[in-house]
């Protein structure tokens, strides 16, 4: 079983229209809402990968309720924690003529200490039989800063890797407990790490104690620095649609393969290809097996080196055939 935890879960709605008229009337050609929040959408993704998932975090209030009763109508195992108050809502406005998504988002409940400590009491028991465990998203209020730190050292205790996609402060203190896995993408990368380039910044967070870290790069496709050695991952191609979520289908491939212990390569051009398919989805969360399965062997995999000699490693056995050099030079 993987473990997913969204502490500021959400209902998402979804508008789509043709254009945006900014600052007029702009009629919605569709509308869909469904549970969402960043650990929901990893679950959602791994669970029509074929993975056994569980739900947890917190939910409250008349939307917590309607997350709870997607979730169920999803097939997705609900392990959330009551709270007093109100789930967020997000809602992403999706142009179909420009490809691309506006977000907005709320804040979510205000959560008591007595609320935290049920959760950690319930994570605690969970913990006991995941094979991996997802811990995604922003802190709801109330909530404490160093919560990454705490979740993912309960974490390690158990022997369960942990995979943290967070930015900032919360990111920060998640990283001396030992996360297995980081997976910011560029903003959050920056906000954690500073006005660097995304290799060194990479390289940043593993001195800070993340076992590997894979930066999502949006169209560039995901940077990793890993214990193996370094790798960019690129797509085949640009895809225009909607990329909420295409992070968290990512983080779905990632984790699949920190479990069976895929090598690099492998586990990062799946990331890619999972990451575009939800591009070209209508909702985050989605993605379509066939889009998946055509863009997979078309991902390139290639080996990072920064400026100067190239340091002695072992390439990869998956990458894409080329006649020139495979080697990377570090990105700025």
């Amino acid at each position: 079983m993987i473990l997913t935890v969204t502490l500021n879960a959400a209902v998402d709605i979804t508008y789509r229209l043709d254009r945006v008229a900014q600052h007029g009337s702009n009629r919605i050609d569709t509308v869909t809402q469904r549970a969402g929040g960043k650990g929901v959408n990893v679950a959602r993704v791994l669970a029509a990968l074929g993975h056994d998932t569980v739900v947890t975090g917190l939910a409250g209030g008349t939307t917590g309720h309607a997350l709870r009763a997607d979730l169920a109508a999803a097939g997705l195992r609900d392990e959330l924690v009551p709270v007093e108050g109100e789930t967020r809502r997000t809602v992403t406005v999706v142009e179909q003529t420009a490809g691309d998504a506006t977000v907005y988002l709320e804040p979510g409940p205000v959560v008591s200490a007595e609320e935290w400590s049920d959760f950690t009491v319930r994570y605690r028991r969970l913990l006991r039989t995941a094979q991996a465990v997802v811990l995604s998203g922003s802190l709801p209020v109330g909530v404490p800063p160093d919560a990454y730190g705490t979740l993912v050292a309960l974490a390690v205790e158990a022997g369960v890797p942990a995979v943290l996609d967070a930015e900032g402060p919360a990111l920060r203190a998640g990283l001396p407990a030992g996360p297995a896995l980081v997976k910011p993408n560029a903003a959050e990368l920056a906000a954690t790490a500073g006005p660097v380039d995304p290799l060194t910044g990479a390289r940043m967070l593993r001195a800070a104690g993340a076992r590997a870290v894979v930066v999502s790069l949006g169209p560039g496709g995901l940077l990793a620095s890993t214990p193996d050695g370094d790798w960019r991952a690129r797509p085949p191609e640009q895809v225009r649609g909607n990329p909420t979520g295409a992070g968290d289908s990512a983080v779905a491939a990632l984790t699949v393969g920190l479990v069976t212990r895929t090598p690099w390569p492998e586990r990062l051009a799946d990331a890619v290809a999972l990451s575009a398919a939800t591009v070209l989805a209508p909702l985050a969360g989605s993605f379509d097996p066939a889009d998946h399965r055509r863009l997979l062997p078309l991902v390139q995999v290639r080996p990072v080196y920064p400026a100067g000699p190239v340091p002695a490693r072992t390439t990869p056995s998956r990458t894409t055939p080329s006649s020139g050099p495979q080697e990377e030079p570090c990105p700025s």
